[in-house]
Parts: C-alpha cells; structure tokens; sequence
C-alpha cells in the first residue's frame, strides 16, 4: 500500500521543532533561524530552555560585533525562535529534529509521542550518530517519514550534515530534508543506516585507538596530540577530541560499531568505560583526559599528570655537524632543516652525481623560500654553503649526529648501519628516519646500540614541524636527550615515543585510511562522499582518498602490513582493494591513476 506522500513531493520546510536544547540542539535552532526558518525550541527542563536562550543572545550579539549579522538581523533571528517544555508545541511544524540523549528508550519515547502530535505529512528526524535508524523508524506510527540528519558539532560553523534514509524511508522525505540542508548553507551526504554513518564511523574508531595507546602508556597524551595534530595538520588531537565530544558519547557510539562490526578496533578501549563511570566524561565534567579551569571551560590546567618541560636526567652529547644519509626529497630536506639552523652538514649519497643533485634540490628550495620573502638571499647562499655533498659515507668520519633517510627497506638500512659504525667517531649519535621498521633491528646491525634512534621526520621536512622520536630499549639517556635538544635547536616539536610499528602517527593514520577503503569496497559510500564528510565533518585537511593518493598506495599498503603484523588484529589486515589496485600498477599521483585518475603533467 502507498504511503501517504512516498512519492509525492512535499512543500518546503518552514516551522521545524528541535527536540533536546544542549549544545547541538542550540547550534542546530540557531542554524535553522539564521536561514529564515520558525523554530520551536523544546526541552523537558525549563533551565536548559532558557540557557538555549542565552546561549542563542550571546552567540548572536558575538556575531553582531563580527560585522556577520547587524542588528536587525540578530532581532529578526532571534524572534524567529520560541521555546517549549510541551512536546505539543511541535504540532505545526513540516519537520521535527530530535537531539535528544543517545538511548533507543529517550528516542522512541519521543517519537511515539511525535506520532500523536504532528501532522501526517511532517517529517521526523533523529540527530543520532550511533543508534539504528531503522529501528527507530519502525517504532514509529509511520516510518517512511523517519529518517536521520546528522549534523556536527559546532552546528552552526561545521559544512557537513549526514542525510541518513533506510529501507523505510520515503524518497520525498530525503529530497525534503536535502533541500533544507542546502537552502542552510550546509553540505548534506547521503548514506545509508549504520553505526557512526561516514564521519564518525571512521572517526570514532581512530579516537578508540589512540585512547588505547594512551591506556597502554606507549606515549602521553600530550604527545599523542601534538602527534596527530603537527604531522597530520588536524584541528585538534584525538584525546582532547574525545574530551569535547564527551567520553561517555564516544563509548556509546563505539559500543553500537562494535555491536555491528564485531571488529576489535571499534571495541571501546577499557579507559572510555573506567572515565566514563567514574563522571570524568571530558570537558563537560571539567575532566576527562586533561583537567579543565572549570566544567564545560575549555582552558586545560595542569595536573598530576602534566609533563615538566623538557626534563632530562643526563646531558646530551654536543653535536655541531650532522651527517645525512641518502639523496631523496626526505634526506634534501632533512639536509636543507639543519643547514638552516647553523649545522655543518655533510650529504652523502651512492654517488657523487646523486649527492649534487640532492644539494641542487636545497638549493631550488632555498630560493622558493627567498623568493616568498621568508629569508634573504644572503641567508639562503649562507645555508646552502653549510651543506657539502659527497659520494662516500667515509666523510662522516667527524659527524656527530648521523641520520638515515635512505628507502624503507631493512636489509638497506641495516647495511647501511654497519657501514656507519664502522666510519663515524666513538660517541656519534646514529639515527634511522624510518616510519615503520623496528628502529632496534638498525641498532643491533652496529657495535654500538646504544647509540641509535629514530628521528622520524614528515614531509616536507622543512616545512612539517614534527619528529617523533623513537628509544629503543637499548637507547642511552644521554643520546635521547640530545636528539630532544637538536630538534629544539632546528625548531621541530619533538615527541616521544617506543619502537613499535607506526609509531605514534602512522599507528592512528593508517588503520582509519585502511577503514575508509572498506567502505567504499562495501559500497556504502562514495569516495568523493567519504572524502567531502571527512574535510567538512573532521576538519580535516585532505579526505582519505585524497590522501592515499598522495603518499601512494605502494607506500600504504607496506605500512599495513608492518601493522598487521606487528599487532595481529583482523581489523589492521589490508583492504582487498588496496591490494588489487597496487598490483594493478594504479599507485596513486606518481602513476596518474589511485582511487582516482590524473592529468598526465
């Protein structure tokens, strides 16, 4: 039998009730006003009604002083909205948003009361990230008017809305729903029913891994930030995230994948749940992960837990020249950051030809750099006069810090270890820029273990700000505190952590790429859609698609497997299609052709 508007299109949304007025439901009636709609603001608590109100005044009069509303339009935005504690006042809207608690009893509850309140043809939406739309949808009255509209937190500055449907839903009420979304400035994507939908289905599960690391004590939470932060340029770091969205959020969405997916990545991390029944669920308790000035503040203030700046119990080694190994754009970079910072820099390739070419790419570099007014030409030629190529490794015999950039590739690195522990001085500081080997597989190739370290550098290393530094547990205290005193003096921000595979940032990067592939290898969403979600829901900089692309398929499919075999969990094993497309030759930018094709240059 027909439903009562399955394909008939329906008139344009202008009265839309909120249901649940905390911080996602004022940012969701504020959007909705702003855009010229009425709004029906509802909420069991005549309290949080009217901090709904204020927060709408202060965060308009804040516009106002912007020069992003003037007066008058703050008037006219603020008079479109009315609050309620009468779920009755929703009875005259086309469309009703529900913000309510992530629990099935809350939602049905409120949407089994809608069903007796709203007109036949309005359409019920549930702001959920986590819960099954279609049994929400099927405990209603009418289902085919049910559907999901995720938005994201701030609603009011974030692009992205998941337009959630099922096997109930009417395509009208998609299509209704579609147009408001765009009609308010945002950017909706259509996916199907499943916990955390896009966004959150890959951000929660790279959120539960580094809550993991964090549990494990492989790396403070400081780092792991920071980590995450300055080598993949995201707004903010994961812990801290999971302190904002609230840590009993993030376990209850983790619960409902893992339910699904019975894949251990999504199980929540042992942490989530002890935070979450101990009341320290993030910033709105004033503590989750890191300790705010006050609950629902966002400044961090110390606490037991904080590190002391830059604490070392041994003095480091002097360092004055530094020796770098290898003739890619990795080791010209590395080379270029020291020579900036006033080392003496010896360059050595296989060749001499390849050590030239690798000074002529500084070079090339520094006159970028000259050319976009951040240093002098004087400057520049004094840089690049630091740096002496050499087609011998006997040249580092007076080095005293030698770094390795040479191709990912044990058996050459180890090699090449052997070779500088027999030509470097005694007491030189040998360090591997690896991003996946075991940094303790280079040290065991020397005499001299304890002298070796990971300095992992991200490219361009002259413009990323990150090393993660890597101890082996044969590395000396003296030869970590001088790697941490180096990287101050070539202003990178160092951060600690032990020799395992991925480290810190390609541990958390790689999996969440490697979930986005299964996605589309499902079919559950589009790359340009998962890509879109990503950028306008996460912030970040460039969708997975884009990314792998870039770094390569080649390159990401050895880093999952370094991981799936250093960990041993299904969820870490490469995804099907990765593996097809590398051995189909399809690479990414450096073939013309990835998850998506490119103009041959």
């Amino acid at each position: 039998m027909a439903t009562p508007f399955s394909d008939t299109p329906l008139s344009p949304i202008r009265t839309v009730a909120v249901v649940g007025l905390g911080t996602m439901g004022t940012g969701i009636a504020e959007v909705l006003a702003g855009a010229g709609r009425d709004v029906v603001g509802i909420d069991i608590s005549e309290a949080q009604a009217a901090r709904c109100a204020a927060a709408l005044e202060t965060s308009t009069a804040r516009a106002v002083e912007r020069g992003r509303l003037t007066g008058q339009q703050r008037a006219d935005l603020l008079a479109r909205v009315t609050t309620s504690t009468d779920l009755a006042a929703a009875a005259d809207a086309d469309l009703v948003i529900e913000v309510a608690p992530e629990s099935y009893e809350i939602k049905q509850q409120i949407l089994r009361e809608l069903d007796g309140i709203v007109r036949p043809e309005a359409i019920l939406a549930t702001g959920t990230n986590a819960l099954s739309v279609t049994r929400l949808a099927a405990d209603s009255a009418r289902p085919e008017r049910v559907l999901g509209m995720h938005f994201f937190n701030p609603a009011p500055a974030m692009k992205l809305v998941e337009i959630v449907s099922c096997v109930l839903t009417a395509p009208a009420a998609v299509t209704a729903v579609t147009d408001l979304a765009l009609d308010l400035g945002k950017e909706p994507v259509a996916v199907g029913d499943r916990p955390g939908f896009v966004a959150d289905g890959l951000l929660f599960g790279y959120l539960n891994q580094a809550a993991a690391m964090y549990e494990a004590n492989y790396a403070s939470r400081e780092d792991i930030d920071a980590a995450m932060r300055l080598g993949c340029g995201l707004p903010m770091g994961p812990l801290a995230l999971l302190d904002l969205i609230g840590v009993d959020t993030a376990r209850t969405v983790l619960e409902a994948m893992y339910a699904e997916s019975r894949d251990r990545l999504h199980a929540p991390a042992p942490i989530l749940k002890q935070l979450s029944e101990a009341g320290l669920t993030g910033r709105k308790a004033g503590r989750g992960f890191y300790t705010y000035e006050a609950p629902g503040g966002k400044t961090v203030v110390r606490d037991a837990l904080t590190p002391l700046e830059d604490v070392f119990t041994a003095p480091g080694r002097t360092v004055r020249s530094v020796g770098v190994a290898g003739s890619g754009t990795m080791a010209s970079g590395i080379a270029e950051v020291f020579a900036k910072a006033g080392y003496e820099v010896v360059l050595a390739a296989r060749s001499e030809e390849k050590a030239q070419s690798a000074r002529a790419r500084i070079g090339k570099s520094l006159a970028r750099s000259v050319d976009k007014g951040r240093m002098t030409a004087e400057a520049a030629a004094q840089t690049l006069e630091r740096v002496r190529p050499t087609g011998t490794y006997d040249d580092f015999a007076d080095v005293d810090l030698a770094v390795e950039a040479v191709a990912e590739d044990l058996e050459v690195k180890r090699q090449l270890f052997a070779t500088l522990d027999k030509v470097c001085k005694p007491g030189a500081v040998l360090a591997t820029t690896t991003s996946s080997l075991p940094v303790v597989a280079c040290a065991r190739a020397t005499s001299r273990p304890q002298d070796v370290i990971g300095m992992h550098f991200f490219n361009p290393a002259p413009a990323m700000k990150l090393v993660e530094v890597v101890r082996t547990v044969l590395t000396a205290d003296d030869v970590h505190a001088t790697v941490r005193e180096v990287c101050g003096t070539i202003r990178k921000h160092a951060v600690d952590c032990g020799d395992r595979a991925g480290f810190i940032v390609n541990a958390l990067l790689f999996p969440y790429l490697n979930n986005a592939i299964k996605m589309v290898q499902e079919h559950y969403a589009s790359l340009d859609d998962i890509d879109a979600a990503m950028k306008l829901g996460g912030g970040y900089p460039m969708g997975p698609f884009e990314l792998l692309d870039v770094v390569g398929l080649d390159v990401s499919l050895a880093i999952e497997k370094v991981l799936h075999r250093e960990f041993r969990d299904p969820g870490l094993a490469p995804a099907p299609l990765l593996e097809h497309l590398v051995a189909a030759g399809c690479l990414g930018r450096k073939t013309g052709r990835g998850f998506r094709e490119y103009a041959k240059r």
